[in-house]
């Protein structure tokens, strides 16, 4: 069976998503503003944690990268952490799927 996660946040004038579709081949995208900078795809369930990293359309641009991890409850199997310059978040899961 193939679970969905997704996570969101806004940052400032950007947006960050993060969408996890996992079963047989779990792919795990990163988008900034809509558009995807970073991809992963793998056989099975996922290693975790996993980081994904990509820049913020700025003047100059400003690196920032996404950890997945594995939590162990049910309900909330990951959690996924925003990290723009050394400035670490939590970025919540979207409910609204």
């Amino acid at each position: 069976m193939r679970q969905r996660h997704s996570f969101h946040l806004d940052r400032g004038n950007h947006s960050v998503t993060v969408n996890v579709r996992s079963g047989w081949i779990t792919e795990t995208e990163l988008l900034v503003d809509g558009r995807e900078l970073a991809f992963h795809r793998i056989h099975g369930h996922g290693a975790y944690p996993l980081t994904l990293s990509a820049q913020l359309a700025e003047d100059p641009p400003v690196p920032l990268s996404v950890r997945l991890e594995r939590t162990g409850a049910p309900e909330h199997p990951l959690v996924c952490v925003l990290d723009v310059d050394g400035a670490v978040q939590p970025v919540p899961e979207k409910t609204d799927r």
